[in-house]
Order: C-alpha cells, then sequence, then structure tokens
C-alpha cells in the first residue's frame, strides 16, 4: 500500500486522541471512520467533534460549509465490519499490552493483506504489540502529540519486524495531512519526543527539588530563553550554530553535575503519592483551583494557534 492509494481511514479509539485525529483526515478529505466498541463513547465523541469544528470556524479556520463536510466524512460506528474494506487502521485505545495484543490480533484477521496497521502508543514496544499482529511487516508506530489537531509531530516508529515500505508510506500520509513526521528506526522506548521530553523533566525536578531554582522560575527558563530557541531550531542545530567547541568546554564541567538518577524523581513521586496530578486534580507545582484549571488551558491553547499560525499554517 502506497500513500497515494490510502483513501479510507479506521481511527480505533473514541477517546481525545482518535476523536480529534479523524477530524485532521476528514479536513483533508479522506473517508474517515471512527470506531469504539462502546457506543456511548462515540456519543461523547460526536458532542467533541461540534465542538471543535464550532471552535475552528470561530477562529477562522475553517468555513461553515469546510467544517459540515468534515463532520460529514467521519462516520461513528461500533460495527467490525469497517475494517474489511479500509487502506489503514491507526488504533488509539488504552495503553495496555494485554489489550492492544487482543485488539490487534482480531483485527489484524479482519483487514485486507495490504491494508496498513498502526498504534498511536506514547512508548510502548512496537515490536512486541507486533507479536500479536497477522503479517507484521505492514505495523508501525504512528505517534501523534496532544492536542492533534495543533501539535504538528507524528513520530514512526519501525519494530524490528516492519518494513521500510510501511513506514515510508505512514510518513507520507503524515506529511499529506500537514505533519512533520519524523522516523525513529529503532523500536527504543519513549521513542524520541518522550525520551527527551523526560530528560528534560528530570533534571527541571532536580533543580527544585535541590533549592536552586523555584518551579515557575524554572518554567521561565524554558519558554523564555531553551524553548524560545527550540521551537525554531533543535539542540543539535543549537549546538552548530552556538559552537561544537563552546558546548564541548561546558558539557567537560557541567555534565558531570547533572542529575543521572535511574529512578523516578523524588519530587515527581510527592506529588503523585500526594494526588497532586495538575489540572485534573486542581493542584500539582501550581494552584488549579476555583477555575483556574480550566484558563491554564485556554492560555495554553490560544498560545499553541498563535504558534502553529507562525511556523506551520499552510
Amino acid at each position: 500500500m502506497e500513500a497515494e492509494q490510502i483513501k479510507k481511514v479506521v481511527l480505533a479509539g473514541a477517546g481525545t486522541m482518535g476523536t480529534s485525529m479523524s477530524q485532521i483526515f476528514a479536513e483533508k478529505g479522506y473517508t474517515t471512520i471512527l470506531y469504539n466498541h462502546r457506543a456511548p463513547k462515540l456519543e461523547q465523541a460526536r458532542r467533541m467533534i461540534a465542538l471543535n469544528q464550532q471552535s475552528l470556524v470561530e477562529s477562522g479556520d475553517l468555513t461553515p460549509e469546510e467544517s459540515e463536510n468534515v463532520k460529514k466524512r467521519i462516520v461513528l460506528t461500533t460495527d467490525d465490519a469497517c475494517f474489511k474494506d479500509c487502506d489503514i487502521v491507526v488504533e488509539s485505545i488504552v495503553e495496555n499490552m494485554d489489550i492492544k495484543h487482543e485488539f490487534w490480533e482480531k483485527i489484524s484477521g479482519l483487514v485486507r493483506d495490504d491494508t496498513i496497521l498502526a498504534t498511536n502508543t506514547s512508548g510502548l514496544s512496537i515490536t512486541e504489540i507486533a507479536k500479536a499482529v497477522k503479517k507484521p511487516e505492514r505495523f508501525c508506530g504512528m505517534h501523534w502529540f496532544n492536542p492533534p489537531h495543533l501539535v504538528p509531530l507524528v513520530e514512526v516508529i519501525k519494530g524490528n519486524r516492519t518494513d521500510d515500505k510501511t513506514a515510508q508510506a505512514v510518513l507520507a500520509l503524515a506529511k499529506t495531512i500537514g505533519k512533520k513526521p519524523v522516523l525513529v528506526k529503532k523500536d527504543a522506548k519513549g521513542f524520541i519526543g518522550n525520551r527527551l521530553q523526560l530528560a528534560v523533566l528530570r533534571e527541571a525536578l532536580y533543580i527544585v527539588q535541590s533549592g536552586i531554582a523555584d518551579a515557575k522560575d524554572v518554567d521561565d527558563a524554558i519558554k523564555y530563553g531553551i524553548g524560545f530557541r527550540y521551537a525554531c531550531i533543535g539542540p543539535l542545530e543549537t549546538t552548530d550554530l552556538g559552537g561544537i567547541d563552546i558546548f564541548y568546554h561546558v558539557a567537560e564541567y557541567l555534565v558531570s553535575d547533572l542529575c543521572n538518577s535511574k529512578e523516578v524523581p523524588p519530587l515527581l513521586k510527592e506529588k503523585f503519592e500526594k494526588g497532586e496530578y495538575g489540572v485534573k486534580s486542581g493542584k500539582g507545582f501550581y494552584d488549579y483551583s476555583d477555575g483556574k484549571g480550566e484558563k491554564a488551558i485556554r492560555e495554553r491553547d490560544e498560545k499553541f494557534i498563535r504558534l502553529y499560525h507562525t511556523f506551520y499554517k499552510k
């Protein structure tokens, strides 16, 4: 299956990710099926689609007519028959290996032999998931980042048995729908994005735990310094532009002073054990009570939209 042959897409799992992804494919003209084994979840997805489309119309990203066409292209179903004639399945079900094995053992037997199969796991082994897949050479990871309609990155991950043609087709498909895909050549835990994210988070937590700086100042240092750069150029480009010799000499005295713990950071563990989960619980490193959580989400999305329009909107 080549990317240009893909016409019908099934998104399996009608949670936040699958629902948002379905709108992207529908907007680009694909026949789009949003599948879930439970009907109530599809009703939630239908409401989310309506709200998201309303926001896109209000922001001017879509005309009312374009938005209606998007909604018409999305078919919501609990019927397994949708898998029988699709060109690609992108799965976004619960992050549980046993459940994913059960799903793929069943679904890979329903689809055509040339149907591409992909999982939107955040970090589970593609090779391990593929053990339940019939014809695993057509199976790969396709990891989107939340919110998928605004974050351009998609990681395409090869398992040990993924065929190069499969990976290239999924890369090409991601480009066709306006994403910025990267190829993960080796099935490593966390792929690229989450490995980098956790490395930065570990050091950020260490700085706070050690009393070097408060949480807000750590966040500000990222937002107004490193993050400002990294929105435009990556860490290796930054090194080239700043001078490899400079970074080498800094590394000589700084690397040995960085956190290199192999355990969950103590401050993260402490917050977790207290049930301080962030916005969802009303408290994390910041206070989100009395509507402050909703405000934080709105402000985040507004910033993401401005950034998206500045750099990525075609």
